[in-house]
């Protein structure tokens, strides 16, 4: 599959982008949750009956608890059976890409499909490599995010015409022969207090490869921050 390209859209990197951070309130910096193994079992499998992104934005800020460990429980699975359909059900839904990129990219729904959609299918079959040449079959322990990177990315920033929150840097925990390790997932966004990945693997990069974020033995640490 072509590729139109190796940075712009959702979650680049971009000197000098704006961003507001939120007021981390109460949160604590770090924060990291065991995953019920029971949960793991049985990912979300059912499509929605309505196209979220159809529906019109919000600025709700997704949560970083249940909802967050669903949709990662989900890309999990994903990854371990190397399923891009799977990968599909958690990533940042065309209808909303095409709206926030409408006026501002001559093709929207084609830089979905063909830089979007080709790098995550390629980073799915890097990941599920990754994870493939374990010794043992891998077992997520934990989602650790970091809430005070979370940033509410206003309309007309980041060649958006909508406005969405931010979170870069989640990691994914996991065990596998015994031992403890751990990779990104580079960049997530909203729609509608919902929490979507929009680039698994880091973005930009230097080659049209798929590409895994941050893997590291041990959990590693959550972000680093900034991006759009």
């Amino acid at each position: 599959m072509a590729l139109a390209g190796l940075a712009g859209g959702c979650g680049a990197t971009h000197a000098g982008t704006a961003s507001v951070p939120r007021a981390p309130g109460n949160r604590s910096v770090a924060d990291s949750r065991t995953v019920p193994t029971t949960t793991l079992s049985s990912p979300t499998t059912s499509a929605p009956s309505i196209d979220p992104g159809r529906l019109s934005q919000t600025a709700a800020e997704p949560d970083f608890g249940a909802g967050l460990d669903a949709q990662m429980q989900t890309l999990w699975a994903a990854l371990v059976t190397g399923s891009t359909s799977l990968g599909r059900r958690v990533f940042f839904p065309e209808a909303a890409y095409v709206r926030m990129k409408t006026r501002v990219l001559p093709n929207p729904a084609g830089d979905y499909t063909w830089r979007l959609i080709a790098f995550l299918n390629l980073d799915i079959a890097a990941y599920h490599d990754a994870l493939g040449r374990a010794a043992a079959a891998p077992k997520l322990v934990a989602v650790e995010t970091n809430p005070s990177l979370a940033a509410w990315i206003p309309p007309g920033a980041c060649e958006n015409t909508i406005g969405y929150w931010h979170l870069p840097g989640t990691r994914l925990a996991y065990v596998s022969g015994g031992r403890a390790y751990s990779f990104g997932v580079a960049s997530l966004i909203s729609w509608r207090g919902v929490w979507y990945v929009v680039h698994l693997g880091p973005n930009p990069r230097p080659a049209n490869v798929g590409t895994v974020d941050d893997p590291q033995a041990g959990r590693g640490v959550p972000g680093p921050g900034g991006g759009c």
